[in-house]
């Protein structure tokens, strides 16, 4: 069994649907388990009624409507398709009429808004995968197992999961069907509606493939893969064959949003593979994350940038031989509800990075009171993930390439994951330093 996920750009319309249904043709032997999100801008449609229902008192479902109705019509699908999904529309409009009414848009009701994209999505494709010859079932993911507490708009999976979806879902494959399930969503014990947040779709596919001993999860995506660069800034960028789950959290964290941490959990937890796929190239090999390397590769095998970073250079003589001093330190940042990216100390200074450009004033007033404070706007993270064991011929490779561009190295952090080697470089340098620190690891044929 496997697991294959496609996102709202692989299912925006009938000519996506059709796509997809051709690759998930050539995996019907691998007793596939669809989950979908929703189809293209359709969350984005639902929120933007919502919003209308609540500040203005309009109640309009119109391209929300004209959006899926034309799929059914352009996939030549039965009368009976319409007439399924028409009461979704209805009890939606329904929804929108009580939040004009009201004016009220708890997180609670925003989770059941949005729930809409990917019920309709599922119900579509799977009518349109049964005219062409696939058993398959649209599936809500509640009617699947899936449970979670009552976070809404960031709900969290119970651990009763892990035995209720392989309970619903492996008796519906060994039995030829085609599950189509519903992403993003699930149900608290109170049987209201709740939404998985951010990588939320790729989270409902990871866990349905850990729980049910899945020979993998594929996700696809409207890349190739995880790349070794954004070619947005790096045109030779080139997608990886192979990285850890480690390696994929950090270059997510660090700015390559192509799979969220969050959704890797499940298949870190039990060791499935994650392969991941472009739906507009379907020839393209992906990238496969795995638990361990299984050859040899490069050091070094993705970099990435951020952009908009804050560095906070904080010195005090107080800290030499002191204990509590960096106790002190992040409890001002705590107190200021700022998260702390990267950090470097030593004996008598901590240097460390803010993700954004924050009015800092007060914070700076508070650790003036313990320590002199420089705070410097206008910075960028520079990430290479690779192999710590080869940590020094990766920092003396990086560092000379900075050397011949005339770049200050303004703060190094190791990350704890050993996986990571990130340094700070002005903003207006980051995209030249990227550019020729790839060319260096995977350009040059030596």
């Amino acid at each position: 069994m496997i697991v294959m996920k496609f996102g709202g750009s692989s299912v925006a319309n009938a000519e996506r649907i059709r796509h997809v249904a051709g690759i998930v043709k050539t995996q019907l032997e691998r007793k596939p388990v669809l989950v979908l999100s929703a189809m293209g801008d359709t969350t984005d449609y639902l929120l933007e009624a919502a919003n209308d229902a609540y500040k203005q008192g309009g109640v309009s479902v119109s391209r929300i409507e004209e959006l899926h109705l034309t799929a059914v019509k352009d996939l030549n699908l039965p009368d009976q398709v319409r007439k399924d999904i028409e009461p979704l529309i209805e009890e939606l409009r329904s929804l929108l009429s009580g939040i004009s009414l009201i004016r009220e848009l708890t997180p609670r009701t925003r989770d059941y808004l949005v729930s809409f994209g990917e019920r309709l999505s599922v119900r579509i494709a799977a009518a349109y995968f049964s005219t062409v010859g696939i058993n398959a079932r649209a599936f809500d993911a509640w009617d699947l197992g899936f449970v979670s507490d009552s976070g809404y708009t960031a709900a969290e999976l119970v651990k009763e999961c892990w035995e209720l979806i392989p309970e619903k879902i492996l008796p519906l494959v060994e039995n030829g069907v085609l599950p189509v399930v519903t992403g993003f969503i699930a149900k608290d014990a109170n049987n209201n509606i709740t939404t998985l947040g951010r990588g939320g779709s790729d989270l409902s596919a990871t866990m349905i493939a850990a729980a049910c001993k899945a020979e993998e999860a594929q996700v696809w995506k409207d890349v190739d893969g995880i790349l070794t660069a954004d070619p947005r800034l790096v045109p030779r960028a080139k997608p990886v064959e192979m990285v850890t789950y480690e390696a994929a959290a950090e270059l997510a964290y660090f700015g390559a949003q192509v799979l969220h941490p969050r959704a890797m959990q499940p298949c870190m937890k039990t060791g499935t593979p994650v392969l991941v796929k472009n739906s507009y190239n379907p020839a393209a090999p992906g990238t496969r994350i795995v638990s361990v390397l299984e050859k040899k590769i490069s050091p070094i095998q993705a970099l990435t940038s951020r952009k908009n970073v804050t560095l906070v250079d904080i010195v005090s003589t107080r800290m030499l031989g002191q204990y509590g001093f960096l106790a002190e330190v992040f409890s001002c940042f705590a107190k200021h509800g700022l998260s702390v990216d990267m950090v470097a100390t030593s004996e008598v200074s901590v240097s460390l990075t803010l993700d954004a450009v924050y009015d800092l004033t007060a914070l700076q007033k508070d650790l003036s009171r313990i320590a002199s404070v420089e705070i410097k706007t206008g910075k960028a993270i520079v990430t290479i993930i690779g192999n710590v064991r080869r940590s020094s011929e990766i920092l003396a490779r990086a560092f000379r390439i900075c050397e011949l561009l005339g770049v200050t190295v303004q703060m190094v952090s190791q990350g704890a994951s050993k996986v990571n080697i990130s340094f700070i470089v002005d903003d207006s340098e980051a995209a030249e330093v990227l550019k020729a620190l790839h060319g260096d690891f995977f350009e040059i044929k030596v």
